[in-house]
């Protein structure tokens, strides 16, 4: 019996899967940031910290956890318990595991090609970043 892709998907490292987690949520950080306000790219870089970096995504992550499906809990779940090979520099561990376990849970939506659904939880995450006042480098709209 072979897997089929989404089979071999979820059974992906969870690091692998939060590699390309964190590539596509900071695209769409940085693409909601550019159409959204004005500014330079270092604005924008310094914006997009603020969604990106553990700490928020560890908020994100707790925000979300109740509206996740069983299979998204699951993979969640794998990337926050997976065994890091490296000690976060700027970051809290507890903060890290939560973070890797959100890029996980992107990684898997996006290569599963579940594009509404992870539209959605990217949409959910950005305003909970928003509305937390973490982003402190507020323009005037």
């Amino acid at each position: 019996m072979s897997l089929d892709r989404s089979d071999e998907i979820r059974l992906m490292q969870p690091s692998v899967l939060a590699f390309i987690g964190d590539s596509v949520f900071d695209l769409f950080i940085r693409e909601r940031l550019v159409m959204k306000k004005k500014g330079t790219s270092h604005t924008f870089h310094i914006l997009a910290t603020n969604y990106v970096k553990a700490a928020s995504q560890s908020i994100i992550s707790k925000a979300l956890m109740d509206c996740f499906t069983e299979e998204e809990a699951y993979i969640f779940r794998r990337g926050r318990n997976t065994k890091s090979t490296t000690i976060p520099k700027n970051a809290d561990v507890q903060d890290y595991k939560y973070a890797t376990g959100f890029e996980a849970l992107i990684g898997y939506l996006y290569l599963t090609a579940q594009k509404q659904r992870l539209h959605q939880l990217m949409e959910m995450a950005a305003e909970i970043i928003e509305t937390a006042g973490m982003e402190k480098y507020h323009e005037k709209e």
